[in-house]
């Protein structure tokens, strides 16, 4: 079962055209650059959480491996301080 951020992080990529593959069957450290994600598609991806979290990612975050896993988006969502009741 999935924690209520790693949802919504879920459903953010199910909503969009992001990945070629099905964004359920993916393990949280599985690498969403190998399930198709690309530079364009993180940038939008980015934008889509800071509105869904209402946060702002620091530059210091704004890496490719910040975004290479559901697992990793959570923890950088986590250092910014969104908890569980905020998803």
């Amino acid at each position: 079962m999935f924690n209520r951020v790693e949802a919504q992080i879920r459903s953010i990529l199910k909503g969009t055209d992001y990945l070629q593959v099905n964004v359920d069957g993916l393990a949280e450290d599985a690498d969403l650059y190998a399930a198709g994600l690309n530079s364009h598609a993180t940038v939008n991806l980015m934008l889509s959480l800071e509105e869904a979290f209402d946060i702002e990612l620091p530059d210091r975050l704004l890496r490719r491996r910040t975004f290479a896993s559901i697992k990793s988006i959570s923890e950088a969502l986590a250092e910014v301080g969104v908890k569980e009741e905020q998803a």
